[in-house]
């Protein structure tokens, strides 16, 4: 369907000639509505107060000529769109190289000739009448993206929190643990983000999107038996291997789930990411794949500390929690072979919010 403008155009003609102004209002006013200017300030302020749909705009005018009205007009996010046509008895092409640069949109020569600016008129308008209907039309497929896109994003929380909870119920001794290592990481991520290495791809919403991905860190302990999650005391050597086992099998639901949901995304990679190598340490003597140094992913390498640091804070059944003194020393001496020695100084500078969030979602 074509567009068309409900209401007659209004065309804003400005020039500081008398005749013109006079003549242009006669003929123009047949079938547009018309405002009159006779200088450059006079034709800015009716612009921004009635928003005209099209400017004939002299050029040669004393005070501020129309170039420089045009100039001011492309600088107003509000006017910016509003065709402008030089009206000029100026014929070198410089002048028009220079209008044109300047944003307007054609040139009509003086003396004027009625029947070129009722053709140059109606088409400027008529493709306004395009650009707008079409950028309504974007502004619109905008707004349905960002539903839908909300929409995806609130049934990705809901699939996580699902996830999250039934790793919580299988493993109760972990109280706020993923409430903690969520904000320890969102904190160590937004600190990497000033860092050379990591400020191009460390923008808001990626850090967002680890701080998320993190809750998932130890889904992989759904698959893990309840005699060995739940175990008390010491673990075997033959349970430790199978408990070591999560970090895969939490890749492996991830990926399992990703296929079904059709996610292949940032958010995915991240989640498995993190899954898979949280347990992998910077020297290479992790599991479990050995990886070692920067060939283990930043966000897993995030997630490390944050993991560690915590576990050692509380109290789980096999163990009482450290003293901060002893978490911190046990923290530094992991520097450059558990742990990324970047993200531990980051640790270190970071050491006062981090306890605050220890005390402050401290387990009951």
């Amino acid at each position: 369907m074509i567009p068309s403008a409900i209401e007659r155009p209004t065309i804003l003609v400005v020039d500081d000639t008398p005749a013109n102004l006079s003549l242009l209002n006669t003929f123009l006013g047949k079938d547009y509505r018309i405002l009159l200017a006779s200088h450059g300030m006079k034709a800015l302020q009716l612009a921004k107060e009635r928003q005209p749909d099209l400017i004939l705009l002299d050029i040669m005018m004393p005070d501020m000529d129309g170039y420089e009205v045009c100039r001011r007009l492309k600088a107003d996010e509000a006017l910016q769109r509003i065709p402008v046509l030089f009206l000029t008895a100026k014929n070198e092409i410089s002048d028009e190289e220079q209008g044109f640069a300047l944003g307007a949109v054609d040139f009509i020569h003086k003396p004027i000739s009625l029947p070129i600016v009722t053709a140059r008129v109606r088409s400027h308008l008529q493709l306004k009448v395009w650009q707008d209907f079409l950028l309504d039309q974007n502004a619109w497929l905008r707004r349905e993206v960002e539903k839908r896109l909300s929409d995806i994003n609130r049934f990705r929380d809901a699939s996580i929190l699902t996830m999250v909870s039934l790793a919580e119920f299988r493993d109760e001794c972990t109280g706020n643990h993923i409430q903690r290592t969520q904000e320890y990481v969102r904190l160590l991520a937004q600190h990497c983000a000033a860092h050379p290495r990591y400020q191009h791809q460390f923008t808001a919403s990626y850090i967002e999107l680890i701080s998320k991905s993190a809750a998932l860190h130890d889904v992989g302990k759904i698959a893990i038996p309840d005699h060995i999650l739940l175990k008390s005391g010491k673990l075997t050597d033959e349970e430790f291997v199978i408990m070591r086992t999560h970090a895969v099998r939490g890749y492996e639901m991830l990926a399992r789930a990703g296929e079904h949901l059709g996610e292949h995304g940032e958010f995915l990679k991240l989640a498995k990411d993190i899954a898979h190598y949280h347990h992998e340490k910077w020297d290479g003597s992790g599991y479990p794949d050995g990886l070692q140094g920067h060939a283990i992913p930043i966000a897993a390498r995030l997630m490390a500390v944050a993991d560690v640091f915590d576990a050692l804070l509380t109290r789980r059944p096999y163990k009482e929690p450290f003293p901060m003194h002893e978490v911190i020393a046990i923290m530094k001496q992991g520097s450059g072979n558990h742990f990324d020695p970047e993200v531990i100084d980051a640790f270190l500078v970071l050491l006062p919010q981090l306890e605050e969030i220890a005390r402050r979602d401290a387990d009951a």
